[in-house]
């Protein structure tokens, strides 16, 4: 150590036994403690690649029906959507009482937009419908007829008491009727706050002018449940038309394939047949309907029945029986077409979806 490095280091201070020395202790570079340096914490968070997963779900036939069923659904309104806004102002009963003084109320106060109001959330609230609907029935009517062969093949359960005999036989369920009414409780559950917003939005414009105004109005008037309103009359009104409309249209096309010897109907004949399945299952429930719309929108004419059958019995009341057919013709108008154009566009997606041999 050399030392002008030695003088820099010593320092001296004057204690009770002499002179203390302090200072910097120099250690042998042989014997200098090294300290390891660890390495930064890193922290790496990797997610699970999906894209396997996701591919395979799209392969499948009920991705598949799924969308068909959206897509079938989107092209419908999109075409139909004036038959739709004239229906459901006949069918609570705002303005002109028949289809042509309605539609001219409807260009003079609003214009020809006024013929889509609320066209846009009818298109957001078809596109979830008709996929839940159709991709449902689909499923629960491949699922029923798997079940009802496999339990005839397994001899179904046979009690014996006595003389009298009890088979437990499941060939007496419809596959499609049942298919037919889990469609519309599936696709009704899940996407009945869209048709509130639809009806506010359509019949109450200079109240709701808008979606957003119209969520935020419900929602501070009434919390979550106001997007629920009218659920009970709704979900009674549903299963009759939802079995009913499947379960014609399936029979009428076995019907009318097995007196044709076909496989398959042709486009014109998907539409004739769907528009048939449409109007009787219209004709059958629409009473009902008409409850149902009453429920849903009375609160916007100051007065709202307690019940359904408070709203059949108030109709009845001041329109007489005619009253619960108010509307019908409107109804067949936008229901016919909107059903056969639905099933053409959908068996026809299902053709370019469900192509691949996978899928038979």
């Amino acid at each position: 150590m050399s030392q002008k490095s030695s003088s820099q280091n010593k320092k001296y201070r004057a204690g009770a036994f002499g002179d203390i020395y302090t200072g910097i202790v120099m250690l042998p570079k042989e014997i200098e403690i090294e300290k390891e340096v660890s390495p930064p914490l890193e922290l790496r968070f990797q997610l699970p690649d999906f894209r396997a997963a996701v591919q395979d779900v799209l392969k499948t036939r009920e991705a598949g029906e799924f969308l068909s069923g959206a897509l079938a659904g989107a092209m419908t309104k999109a075409v139909l959507a004036p038959l739709e806004t004239i229906r459901t102002r006949m069918v609570v009963g705002v303005g002109s009482k028949n289809i042509s003084g309605s539609f001219l109320e409807v260009i003079e106060q609003q214009g020809w937009q006024g013929l889509w109001a609320g066209n846009g959330i009818n298109m957001l609230r078809i596109i979830p419908t008709q996929a839940i609907e159709l991709g449902t029935f689909e499923c629960v009517k491949r699922t029923m007829t798997s079940a009802q062969e496999k339990w005839s093949e397994n001899e179904f359960p046979k009690v014996q008491i006595g003389p009298l005999s009890l088979n437990f036989s499941l060939s007496w369920i419809s596959p499609v009727a049942v298919a037919g009414a889990a469609a519309g409780v599936a696709s009704t559950l899940v996407c009945h706050p869209l048709e509130v917003l639809k009806d506010r939005l359509t019949i109450s414009r200079d109240v709701y002018p808008n979606l957003s105004i119209a969520i935020s109005k419900i929602y501070k008037d009434g919390g979550i449940g106001a997007f629920y309103s009218g659920i009970s009359p709704t979900l009674i009104g549903m299963l009759p038309y939802s079995t009913c409309y499947y379960f014609m249209y399936d029979t009428i096309k076995t019907s009318y394939c097995k007196s044709k010897n076909k496989k398959t109907l042709n486009r014109p004949e998907m539409l004739v047949l769907g528009a048939l399945a449409g109007l009787t299952a219209s004709t059958i429930s629409f009473p009902l309907e008409v409850a149902r719309k009453r429920l849903m929108v009375g609160a916007l004419q100051g007065k709202c029945p307690p019940h359904m059958a408070g709203a059949l019995s108030e109709v009845i009341h001041e329109e007489g029986l005619m009253g619960l057919y108010r509307g019908w013709g409107a109804s067949c108008l936008k229901v016919m077409p909107s059903s056969g154009i639905t099933w053409m566009f959908y068996e026809a997606w299902k053709d370019i979806l469900l192509s691949d041999k996978r899928f038979i």
